[in-house]
């Protein structure tokens, strides 16, 4: 009987190493991406060029698609590791849906804002200077941010309960 108890433990805290692997990465990555690359590009001047929204659209589509994966691995750890507890807890029951809202937010950028960013930065005549920034990119600018801040608070959130779960 014990040996199948620490088989459960040992399988429960796996998954919690998934769930905050999956966690470090996406939420490095959105730091880095949100604190280094888009400002270092700004900078530069390289915002304000005819190329810059198709090259960040790629940049964005391919991120967009490693969040998905990110989200639903936390999701999926937190369900399996809450599971192999042996019940769902007030505290493990609002972690998963914690983790949903991670997934919502990543499905909102990938399926919402990413595309509607493009859709009014692209410069569709390639003869015509660039134009200046539609005033709805502002509002869409301002919603992706929004969106981030509740994203790393959520993710830490998150991250710390499985670190002090993981000991």
């Amino acid at each position: 009987m014990t040996a199948i108890t620490s088989k459960v433990e040992s399988t429960g805290h796996r998954w919690q190493a998934i769930v905050m692997v999956a966690l470090i990465f996406w939420l490095s990555g959105s730091l880095i991406l949100d604190l280094v690359i888009m400002p270092s590009l700004y900078v530069a001047g390289m915002t304000s060029s005819s190329g810059f929204a198709a090259a960040g659209n790629l940049m964005f589509w391919g991120f967009n698609r490693i969040e998905l994966l990110c989200a639903a691995s936390a999701a999926t750890g937190l369900m399996v590791s809450s599971n192999l507890a042996g019940g769902l807890s007030k505290r493990s029951r609002t972690a998963i849906l914690l983790s949903l809202i991670l997934l919502a937010i990543a499905l909102i950028d990938t399926y919402a804002l990413t595309p509607q960013m493009s859709a009014l930065g692209i410069q569709l005549n390639l003869f015509e200077p660039a134009a200046e920034v539609p005033s709805e990119m502002n509002l869409l600018h301002q919603g992706y941010f929004a969106l981030e801040a509740l994203k790393l608070a959520v993710g830490g959130t998150l991250l710390s309960w499985c670190y002090r779960n993981q000991g």
